[in-house]
């Protein structure tokens, strides 16, 4: 399968390379944005976050600056650029995704970079109107649900917008096809899991000192996705699959005879480490989702799983979204909807996600929305109950509101 996309990507930008050379062009170099500010009283509690005061009102802010300049060339090509830039300091780094975009009608569109997978963006969830995203794990600003729940970044466990082993904006090769009466087909793959954004360092998939990749987590990922999106009248249906697969790469074995006093990290004092072949499964995962519009309501759901690959499926995510909004005569929006997660954390054993959302959104003007809503959240690790036992648990609500400004 990999040396069939391969080829097929090679055809597909050997066509771009042969095509006709163009007039001189202008580029479009535009940009637009978003940001959103949130302001919200928390009240929480659980056996997770005894005696911490957590109550109160705090200030979320979700901000990014996006560059996408843009030509087209006389032969009806396409090339963008796309480079998102942070506007809050996070450990994810300044830079979001890059990538660049080679588009027109008969082609379709091949994406090159660091962005989410075809998977990923052919996900449909359940609708809302709120930008205090409970499909995600944005709630957590106001209620630190990760101090009981292990649920992973891009896991279906927290959201049905997953990738493989939860890999996200890593570099990565797509292509959609052209939309066919609103189907389209997408495919991607990644050599790794690594991101590399920045032109420093070595290439993440280039062999280390032992002949093997530096990142030795996973591999080889492949994503497919499908979506369609048709209107027939006053219904409008909107459904979407994924399905995407990583190949676990080696692990390396290293005794005290044979461990330096800095581990493994390819200096001489680990020559003698042995690398073996992985013992977990390949990690997978796939969902699907709906949207359903008719007059001013929308009711859609989705439902997703994660297949890390580990004994007893310790660490597998699975979740399901739900949820209806209806667009009132007049500025106003509302929706309810909820999502359901859990991740195996032993062998008979689960965590547990629950978030509920009900809110409204009002439009002020051209690319100002505002934002109330209420969020409850309740969220535990899964632990042994009863005397010395593990369990631990956070239960919060939040009551909000937000400004939304998008340019």
């Amino acid at each position: 399968m990999k040396k069939h996309l391969l080829s097929t990507s090679a055809i597909a930008l050997g066509t771009v390379a042969l095509a006709a050379p163009a007039a001189a062009q202008e580029w479009d170099v535009s940009f637009g944005g978003f940001m959103s500010q949130h302001v919200a009283y928390a009240d929480i509690s659980g056996s997770a976050v005894a005696g911490q005061d957590l109550d109160g009102v705090d200030v979320h802010s979700n901000t990014e600056i996006i560059f996408t300049p843009s030509i087209t060339l006389d032969n009806g090509l396409t090339f963008g650029v796309n480079v998102q830039l942070e506007g809050e300091q996070n450990s994810f780094g300044e830079i979001d995704e890059s990538y660049m975009t080679i588009s027109s009608d008969t082609l379709g569109q091949i994406i090159i970079g660091s962005e989410n997978s075809a998977g990923y963006k052919s996900m449909v969830g359940a609708p809302g109107v709120t930008s205090m995203y409970i499909n995600s794990p944005s709630i957590s600003t106001f209620i630190p649900f990760s101090a009981a729940y292990p649920g992973g970044f891009r896991q279906a466990g927290l959201s049905s917008f997953t990738e493989v082993a939860g890999n996200n904006d890593v570099p990565r090769l797509t292509y959609f096809t052209p939309s066919f009466n609103g189907l389209t087909l997408g495919i991607s793959y990644a050599p790794n899991g690594a991101a590399n954004n920045r032109d420093v360092g070595p290439n993440s998939n280039v062999a280390n000192s032992f002949g093997i990749d530096k990142n030795e987590n996973l591999s080889d990922i492949f994503d497919i996705g499908v979506n369609y999106s048709q209107t027939f009248g006053a219904t409008s249906v909107t459904l979407g699959a994924r399905y995407g697969v990583g190949e676990a790469a080696n692990l390396a074995v290293v005794t005290a005879a044979t461990a330096g006093p800095d581990g493994l990290d390819g200096t001489s004092d680990d020559t003698a480490a042995v690398y073996g072949p992985n013992t977990a499964g390949d990690p997978e995962t796939w969902g699907v989702g709906f949207q359903i519009g008719f007059a001013d309501f929308t009711f859609g759901g989705s439902y997703a799983e994660n297949d890390n690959g580990a004994a007893s499926g310790v660490g597998d995510n699975e979740g399901w979204s739900l949820g209806v909004t209806y667009d009132i005569a007049g500025p106003w929006a509302i929706e309810a909807l909820t999502y359901q997660g859990e991740q195996t954390v032993a062998a008979g054993r689960k965590a547990d996600y629950e978030a509920y959302r009900i809110g409204a959104s009002r439009d002020l003007g051209p690319g100002v929305d505002w934002d109330i809503y209420v969020v409850q959240l309740d969220a535990d690790n899964g632990g042994t109950r009863g005397a010395g036992g593990t369990y631990r648990d956070v239960s919060g609500t939040v009551i909000g509101t937000g400004i939304n400004l998008s340019f």
